[in-house]
């Protein structure tokens, strides 16, 4: 677990908390004792999922914020600013998958290229440039990036590996939105390399979510698994990594 001082617990932020991955990290954060803020874009949505934690005995509260949506990831920063002082871990889990399966990477629309490039990258650096200055307040922050073996290059080109199919070669948008965040954790974990902040990137596994249409390998309790390692990595552990369950991946 991060060292926090012992007066307080640690506080995270999770977007796209309200279901799926996105819920199942707060709660495993909560019951490991941190403060948890779910981050949302619907006020309904998200207050409905902090108060179903609460009753479980979590430490749990909504914050409104449209990772697409400048003012919103501006105000969020603000409401944590002065009411925590700082943000131990942040989880960037927000994303989208708008591509159609069943079409060839040409035939999708440029419009959802943007459009996912829009939550899946720029999202999570307009986040998390936002938080950063909370972050490097904390005795020992962390950052994850929910990335996807979808990002990686690598088993892509490997006919052996499952990524190599026509169903996930119909997603090159969310695909390559997802390597661009393995590049930012790269990146931030070089700029922080020097403090104690810890960036890295992490695979949940193929998880049945909505995103899916409720495909998948995993349930979201342990799709959320490696994103809370990583949480609550320790002083020893890695940084600019990209991460399932202990192993590394290849890019």
């Amino acid at each position: 677990m991060p060292d926090v001082p012992d007066h307080r617990s640690p506080t995270a932020l999770v977007t796209g908390a309200n279901r799926g991955i996105g819920l199942e990290i707060a709660r495993r954060l909560g019951e490991r004792g941190v403060r948890v803020l779910l981050g949302g874009r619907d006020p309904g949505a998200t207050a409905a999922a902090a108060a179903g934690l609460r009753g479980c005995g979590l430490d749990a509260e909504p914050l409104v914020l449209d990772v697409t949506k400048p003012d919103t990831i501006t105000a969020a920063a603000a409401e944590v600013a002065r009411t925590r002082g700082s943000l131990d871990i942040l989880v960037n889990n927000a994303g989208i998958r708008v591509e159609e399966y069943g079409r060839q990477p040409s035939e999708q629309p440029l419009a959802q290229w943007r459009e996912t490039f829009d939550t899946n990258l720029f999202g999570v650096v307009a986040v998390t440039t936002a938080f950063l200055p909370l972050i490097r307040r904390a005795e020992a922050g962390r950052i994850v990036n929910v990335s996807s073996l979808l990002a990686s290059l690598t088993l892509h080109s490997d006919p052996d590996s499952y990524t190599y199919s026509p169903a996930f070669k119909s997603l090159p948008a969310y695909s390559a939105s997802k390597s661009a965040v393995n590049s930012w954790t790269v990146h931030l974990a070089y700029e922080l390399r020097d403090t104690p902040v810890k960036v890295n990137a992490v695979h949940p596994g193929y998880t049945r979510t909505a995103m899916n249409d409720g495909a998948g390998e995993l349930d979201p309790p342990q799709g959320a698994e490696t994103a809370v390692r990583m949480a609550l990595l320790g002083s020893d552990g890695p940084s600019g990594g990209y991460l399932h369950l202990g192993e590394t991946l290849p890019w």
